[in-house]
């Protein structure tokens, strides 16, 4: 009788000595970092490159979030409170979310040289095509402040396949009648850039009570390095030209407009409202907000955006979080799941207290 012998490899696992790497744990600190910061991108476009930083995977069946900053703001300073705000980050893992830079407006782009023809607000629209394309992203849910909302807006109108929903915070649809023009004018003898930025970004009001804020940009705006460019932005958006909308030819998607109630272009939002399809449309008026709400009170449109995509059919089983307990947001929602969706949504504020809705096809009364 024989026995066969065999040799087996026994491996020894070694503790690691403190102080020793550990290349796991080095690797997953090194992955959540590159989420924190995003995946930078060049994306050539008809009109020039973008700027666009990409967070989480394009390989989503769900439509991404794709934002677009304003004037004197870059992509960073206009929504990472928000979107880094802890009650926000529930959205953030269920969605790809993307920022575009406007041209020369990112951190460290280069000075465009003198006599430098800056596209305008409708061109820049016409690049984020190429950003769809370039990420193999179907739709997009749109979220845009000021100059952001107005780009957005054109971008939705001429692809509006493209678009599922979209978030205008400070939208002002109107060019600059003659009256404005001649206010500028003078306001551009009188003022320094940064000054004139400020005026559009801040009401006076916000300028009085919120001084550290405004100090925080007037020093970020002023020691820009790339100061020409945006002063060749903020020109552009001057010159823009009006937005037509009306309830007949309008967006298809839904839409939700937000503005503080001490925002420089409340009355532009207000009127922008009245011209939309009401079944489509949400109007959100924050108490105590002015001109930068997604920077001064997250929390708010963090729930308002979250009662928003699910009024789309995501999100469904989300926990909604409590807001702050000083004032009440009535939301009227209803929407079909058969088909196209239809909602009818109406946001308005009041000093009452409420209580958190079971469902969104109910008038909701959300604690602000």
């Amino acid at each position: 009788m024989t026995t066969e012998m065999q040799d087996i490899a026994i491996t020894e696992e070694k503790p690691l000595l403190p102080g020793q790497p550990n290349p796991a744990k080095d690797a997953e600190a090194a992955a959540r970092i590159l989420l924190d910061q995003g995946q930078e991108h060049s994306i050539e476009t008809p009109h020039g490159l973008l700027h666009v930083t990409l967070h989480g995977t394009s390989n989503t069946r769900r439509p991404a979030i794709l934002t677009f900053h304003d004037v004197g703001l870059d992509s960073k300073s206009c929504f990472s409170p928000l979107f880094k705000f802890e009650e926000m980050q529930e959205i953030v893992k269920n969605f790809t979310l993307v920022h575009i830079d406007a041209p020369g407006q990112d951190e460290g782009a280069a000075t465009y040289p003198m006599g430098y023809q800056y596209p305008s607000m409708e061109q820049i629209a016409e690049m984020i095509p190429a950003v769809l394309t370039y990420f193999n992203f179907r739709t997009v849910i749109g979220v845009g402040v000021g100059a952001g909302a107005y780009i957005l807006s054109r971008f939705t109108m001429a692809h509006p396949d493209s678009v599922e929903g979209l978030v205008l915070i400070n939208i002002d649809p109107q060019a600059r009648g003659w009256m404005d023009w001649a206010a500028q004018k003078i306001t551009t003898l009188t003022s320094s850039l940064t000054e004139q930025i400020l005026s559009h970004l801040f009401s006076q009001e916000e300028m009085s009570a919120n001084a550290d804020l405004v100090k925080s940009h007037r020093d970020r705006i002023s020691k820009a390095p790339n100061l020409i460019n945006i002063e060749l932005f903020w020109r552009g958006y001057n010159s823009r030209r009006d937005l037509i909308i009306d309830r007949t030819s309008n967006f298809k998607c839904p839409v939700m407009l937000v503005v503080g109630d001490q925002a420089p272009y409340e009355e532009a939002a207000v009127e922008c409202n009245s011209k939309l399809d009401p079944t489509t449309t949400s109007f959100l008026k924050m108490a105590d907000a002015g001109g930068l709400p997604q920077l001064t009170q997250p929390s708010k449109l963090t729930e308002a955006f979250k009662y928003f995509i699910q009024g789309m059919g995501y999100m469904a089983s989300s926990v909604m979080t409590r807001l702050s307990r000083s004032r009440t947001t009535s939301l009227s929602s209803s929407y079909s799941m058969e088909g196209e969706r239809e909602r009818s949504r109406t946001l308005s504020q009041s000093s009452q207290g409420g209580q958190m809705p079971p469902s969104p096809s109910h008038t909701m009364e959300v604690s602000c």
